[in-house]
C-alpha cells in the first residue's frame, strides 16, 4: 500500500530512505514522522501504514543501514574481486567515501553513545568490517598479533580521517592516506626496492623491508 496525496506516491523504503537522511544530518532527534512527512509530500497518516511508530521506523532505518553497510558491502567487493589488498580498499571507499554511507555511519556512531541498543547494533557491524579486515590481511601476514593491530589502524585511519583537521606539512590528505594504506598493506611497488641500498626487516613481523 502506498499513501497518495494528488500525484505523490510514497513507499515503505521511501520513510526508511528520507530518515535515513534525517538522521544523516541531523542524529535521531532529527527524524521526526511529522517533518519527514513534509518532506515527502504526503501526509503522516500515511506513515502508520508502514510503521507502528517512530521506533519500528528506527529499527527498520538501522536495518537498512547494517545490510547495506556489511552484506551488501562485502557481496560488491567479492563480486568485483582483486586480490586481498585491492578487496580492502574497496570495502573502505563503498563504506568510508561514500556520500550515502558515511554521513549514516557517523551518525549512528554518534547515536550508539546515547543508545545502548544502538552501540550493541554498531559493535555487530563494526565486528563484521574487522572479521573482514583480518581475513583480508591475514591472506598476506601471518602473525595474528600483527593481523589484529593493522586490522586495528586500517579501521581506526578509515574513520579518524574524517574527524582530522590537522595540515600534512605540504602534502595532501589524499597522499598521506596512500601512503598509510601501503604501509599497512604492504603494497611493495610503494615501498623502497633494493637498489635504494641494505633493508632490514623486523623481527616478527609481515612489514615492508625498510632501508637502514
Amino acid at each position: 500500500m502506498a499513501h497518495t496525496v494528488g500525484a505523490v506516491r510514497t513507499t515503505r523504503e521511501g520513510w526508511i530512505e528520507e530518515g535515513l537522511r534525517a538522521l544523516a544530518a541531523g542524529g535521531p532527534d532529527a527524524v521526526r514522522v511529522e517533518a519527514l512527512a513534509k518532506r515527502l509530500g504526503v501526509t503522516k497518516g500515511g506513515f502508520y501504514g508502514y510503521f507502528a511508530d517512530r521506533e519500528a521506523l528506527l529499527e527498520a532505518m538501522l536495518d537498512t543501514w547494517e545490510r547495506e553497510s556489511t552484506d551488501e558491502v562485502i557481496e560488491r567487493v567479492e563480486r568485483e574481486g582483486g586480490d586481498p589488498r585491492t578487496k580492502i580498499q574497496r570495502a573502505g571507499v563503498l563504506t568510508f567515501s561514500d556520500d550515502r554511507l558515511l554521513p549514516i555511519d557517523l551518525a549512528v556512531r554518534d547515536w550508539a553513545r546515547r543508545d545502548e541498543a544502538v552501540a550493541e547494533r554498531l559493535r555487530r557491524v563494526d565486528n563484521r568490517r574487522m572479521a573482514l579486515l583480518r581475513e583480508m590481511i591475514g591472506s598476506f601476514c601471518s602473525d595474528p598479533e600483527e593481523v589484529e593491530a593493522r586490522s586495528l589502524l586500517a579501521f581506526c585511519v578509515a574513520i579518524g580521517e574524517h574527524f582530522l583537521a590537522a595540515d600534512h606539512g605540504g602534502r595532501t590528505r589524499a597522499q598521506v592516506l596512500t601512503r598509510a594504506a601501503a604501509l599497512l598493506l604492504d603494497r611493495t611497488d610503494d615501498q623502497p626496492g633494493p637498489a635504494d641500498g641494505p633493508h632490514l626487516r623486523a623481527p616478527g613481523t609481515c612489514g615492508p623491508e625498510w632501508p637502514l
